[in-house]
Order: structure tokens, then C-alpha cells, then sequence
């Protein structure tokens, strides 16, 4: 996403003006080239579809809005303001606001705890995965640290080696007993809850508000790396130590990590938040070990 600010036309309406800049946001588009009408959200509506189809994206009306959760963009409109309503996007499961442009002291905030009136969300006219072009090259890095924590929200420790389990993941940490905030409740197996790793470098660069910092363990995430790209590694095996892995899927921050951590962290981790990623084979882990793709 980028930041977006409204428009300084006063002829379009705050509420028009503050969508377009959460759809300027989320497309990576300058807010100039985004349509504002002289209208209300509803007429506005029709300019936006039409805009978006030419890039092949729909703009898709969200039932049940207040209860919507979505681990990618969303854009809320809100019961607040005086000109209408507020437009806030969304990001994360739980969802978080990431862009507020007619109100700044929104950031951060969950949607369960807004009064969300309506939302939409862009998607692909044409879902269809296309093949990498090129072979996938070798990756390689190092656990520079590993957290547990031993029940949901509880505080994370530091240890210097943790043993593996196989479909499990990490003896000591609450998702491998089951017991994870997000750990499925009906007891099937699901796929990219047993281990979770995110970047060294993406925590040391990170700068949140206030000139506070995000510590290795503040993170909540099993396993912190150093050198190697984990958002390449979604869909690829690669062993950590002894241990053979899958990644499943992207460890993207929600409202629920900015709630246990500080304000900024939901916005600040944005594709940057991690992998989620499957045990394969039982093992030890220890600081230090390297982490290399084997497929």
C-alpha cells in the first residue's frame, strides 16, 4: 500500500474523496488518476466498476460487512462523520484499519470495534494462477532466534533450541498443543499452523510511532531469520536444521498482533510479517542452524 491523502477539491464530497484515496492505496495508483466525482458513494460506485474493469479487477460488495474478516485489503465504510460517513482501509484477519484519510486517530483500530456499515473488496476478473517463468532459485539463511509461547496471547520466551514434531510444530509453543488464538476449533488438520518465521532484517528496519521498536520475541513468531527472502519460500520445501519444511502461505499481521504488541505494528508488517509454514519431519532446532530450499 502507499500513503494517500484526500484530494483538495472541495466539490467532491469527503466521504468520495477518502475511498478513492483507500483504492489510490491499495492499487499503488497516484490519487490523480483515480475517478472522483461530483457525487455521493453511490454514484461513485459506477465510475470506480468501470475504471477497474479495464485493469480486469472488480469492486465487490461485502454481506455482512461488520462481521467480515479478509487477510488481504478491504475498504470499510463507517457510521461516523458528519459528511455521510467514513471510508477506512482494512487489513488482516482480524481485520485493521491500515488507511484512515479523513481520520488519522482511526490507525490501528480493529473492525469489531468500529461501526462498519458497509464494505467492499477488489478482486481479479480472472482468477487464474499463472506458472513462474523462470526456475526458482536456492535459497539460503539462519535462525537468528526462537520464541514459544506456552498458551494463546501469552508472553513469548527466547530459547536457544526447540525439538520439531512432525505436523505439529514446535514442543513448548501453544499451536503445537492445539491451543494457538488461531488454531482451528473443530479439529481438522489445517495447513500453515505449525511454525511460524519472519525476517531479522524486517524487524530492525521496522519504525513504529513513538520511535518504538518491535523485539524478536515481541513478534510472536516461532522462528526469526537472517538472509534468506521467506515470502519466495510459500509453496517451496526447505529444511531448518535438520528439519524439513513447507511453506504455506504468507504470516501477514492482523489486529489481534497490534492489540499484543503497539500501534503501528498491524500497517508496519504488511507483506513484511512473515511465513507460515508445516513440519515435515521430526528434528531439533537451534540458533544458528541454517535454513536452505531442498525442492
Amino acid at each position: 500500500m502507499i500513503e494517500v491523502a484526500l484530494t483538495a477539491d472541495q466539490d467532491v464530497p469527503a466521504l468520495v474523496g477518502s475511498f478513492a484515496a483507500c483504492l489510490a492505496s491499495v492499487t499503488e495508483r497516484p490519487l490523480a488518476e483515480i475517478p472522483q466525482p461530483q457525487t455521493d458513494l453511490r454514484g461513485a460506485m459506477a465510475y470506480w466498476r468501470a475504471w477497474l474493469a479495464v485493469n480486469g479487477t472488480g469492486l465487490v460488495p461485502i454481506a455482512g460487512a461488520d462481521r467480515f474478516n479478509w487477510p488481504g485489503y478491504w475498504i470499510a465504510v463507517l457510521h461516523q462523520g458528519t459528511s455521510g460517513g467514513t471510508a477506512v482501509l482494512m487489513f488482516g484477519t482480524p481485520s485493521g484499519v491500515v488507511l484512515s484519510p479523513q481520520d488519522a486517530a482511526l490507525l490501528g483500530w480493529a473492525a469489531v470495534d468500529l461501526p462498519v456499515r458497509e464494505g467492499y473488496a477488489l478482486a481479479s476478473l480472472d482468477p487464474v494462477f499463472t506458472a513462474p517463468a523462470a526456475p526458482k532459485p536456492r535459497l539460503r539463511g539462519q535462525v537468528e532466534a526462537i520464541a514459544l509461547a506456552e498458551r494463546a496471547t501469552g508472553p513469548m520466551r527466547l530459547t536457544d533450541e526447540a525439538r520439531a514434531v512432525a505436523r505439529h510444530g514446535l514442543e513448548g509453543d501453544r499451536y503445537a498443543a492445539k491451543a494457538g488464538t488461531f488454531t482451528p476449533r473443530d479439529g481438522a488438520p489445517r495447513r500453515g499452523y505449525d511454525l511460524t518465521l519472519i525476517e531479522a532484517e524486517v524487524l530492525d528496519a521496522l519504525q513504529l510511532p513513538g520511535d518504538r521498536r518491535l523485539g524478536y520475541a515481541q513478534a510472536r513468531r516461532n522462528l526469526v531469520t537472517r538472509g534468506i527472502n521467506l515470502n519466495a519460500l510459500v509453496g517451496r520445501r526447505f529444511q531448518v536444521g535438520e528439519v524439513e519444511c513447507v511453506g504455506r502461505r504468507l504470516c501477514e499481521p492482523c489486529a489481534h498482533l497490534e492489540r499484543l504488541t503497539t500501534h503501528g505494528v498491524l500497517r508496519g508488517l504488511i507483506h513484511r510479517g512473515g511465513l507460515r509454514a508445516d513440519v515435515l519431519t521430526d528434528g531439533n532446532i537451534h540458533v544458528g542452524a541454517v535454513i536452505e530450499t531442498i525442492d
